[in-house]
């Protein structure tokens, strides 16, 4: 599974050895190269035995404003996290807690059940579980003696 983050000022390869983590800058032609990010949250990509596990730190943002979908082999999680009306009325001097809109993109590998995705959002963690396929196995073919 591809962790494909988006970064106006560049990529910051990952350098781990599994393909997993593998990163690909965007080309022109992607779908994805005009989306104008507010904000990264932080994922955790996890591969257990029977299911691969994404977790996303979305604090603040509600779970209506999350979309998940998945199309052609690629998960997509995104959202916004709004402006609270209270904060903008008491004379907030400073504010960095990033809000607005999220786009992140993982290509599923083959093993990956796609049909079988749930997500859960918890106390701002976003936690989607991606089942794997029953892998097949290989089977002898008796031939018969006409």
């Amino acid at each position: 599974m591809n962790v494909i983050r988006y970064n106006p000022w560049g990529f910051v390869g990952r350098h781990d050895s599994s393909p997993f983590f593998s990163q690909r800058p965007f080309s022109a032609d992607d779908d994805e190269a005009g989306i104008d990010n507010d904000w990264v949250p932080a994922i955790d990509v996890q591969e257990q035995e029977d299911r691969y596990l994404i977790r996303a730190d979305v604090p603040g943002v509600e779970a209506k404003d999350l979309d998940i979908t998945t199309d052609k082999g690629v998960l997509i999680l995104q959202g916004t996290r709004e402006t609270r009306s209270d904060e903008e009325e008491n004379g907030v001097r400073r504010a960095e807690r990033a809000r607005g809109r999220f786009y992140r993109r993982f290509n599923l590998p083959d093993t990956a059940d796609s049909a079988a995705i749930r997500a859960d959002y918890r106390h701002g963690v976003l936690e989607v579980s991606i089942p794997k396929q029953a892998e097949a196995q290989p089977q002898r073919i008796q031939v018969k003696v006409n």
